[in-house]
């Protein structure tokens, strides 16, 4: 069963760009998913619909069946969505301290949001670096940061929007390791990138946005054959290959 669905939905912006037409997709419980498409293709202007960044103009979008919009508060909690710019997620003085911001806006007692803090450094592997300035980060620790503040929250879906942009090789291998042990630990993952030789063989599905609309949908070696024609970049090798993580052996 999805525990997530975009029932056909358009948007339209104020200036008259339509941004989505009419598109539906059922992403199920424990999915690894990748959205694909060259640029403004609608890729990202639809994973900020599905935790409710931005409203539809028309359809609509659900979380076991239940419309978004009926607790927003709970489903931005249930659905954490990692921007592609790491510094516009990070406010807090120290790490620690940007990490524990959205569990102490929802009140949370002060022992659980210290253990929720602690959980979550542990899971990107940033714990020793819990009093540090966020600011003086490398680019790959301030994205697995903008992680944990995400993972935090308790969500069970993760949204990543082109978490390798303008990462060396060392961060996206810190980065791509954690988005398959987070998938591995029973989180559903959304990926959005363009640079699918880092992560396709990890992933269950693959999705192709053109001009707005989902134009494919379905297992990474059948759909990969075609993306060129969406102005995607093919990779030149598949299987384990394509996976950065086995850079590393």
């Amino acid at each position: 069963m999805p525990v997530l669905e975009a029932r056909n939905l358009t948007h339209v912006f104020a200036d008259g760009t339509t941004a989505l037409r009419d598109v539906s997709l059922k992403i199920g419980e424990g999915e690894f998913v990748i959205l694909t498409g060259a640029n403004g293709s609608g890729k990202t202007v639809f994973v900020r619909h599905l935790n409710g960044l931005l409203l539809p103009t028309q359809g609509v979008v659900t979380l076991d069946d239940v419309p978004i919009t009926h607790n927003l508060v709970e489903v931005r909690r249930s659905i954490g969505l990692v921007f592609q710019d790491a510094d516009s997620q990070i406010i807090g003085q120290t790490v620690a301290e940007d990490v524990a911001f959205g569990p102490e806006n929802l009140r949370w007692p002060r022992e659980a949001v210290q253990r929720v803090v602690k959980e979550a450094l542990a899971v990107v592997g940033m714990e020793e670096l819990s009093d540090r300035n966020p600011h003086t980060l490398s680019g790959g620790q301030k994205r697995r940061l903008t992680v944990a503040g995400v993972l935090a929250m308790k969500p069970g879906i993760l949204i990543f929007d082109e978490p390798f942009t303008g990462l060396d090789y060392r961060g996206v291998v810190q980065i791509l390791e954690r988005l398959v042990r987070l998938h591995e630990l029973g989180h559903t993952v959304v990926l959005v990138t363009h640079e699918l030789e880092k992560a396709l063989a990890h992933a269950d599905r693959l999705v192709v946005f053109d001009r707005g609309r989902l134009a494919e949908d379905g297992e990474p070696t059948a759909v990969i054959e075609g993306v060129e024609k969406y102005g995607v970049r093919r990779p030149h090798k598949t299987g384990e290959e394509l996976s950065a993580l086995t850079w590393l052996r």
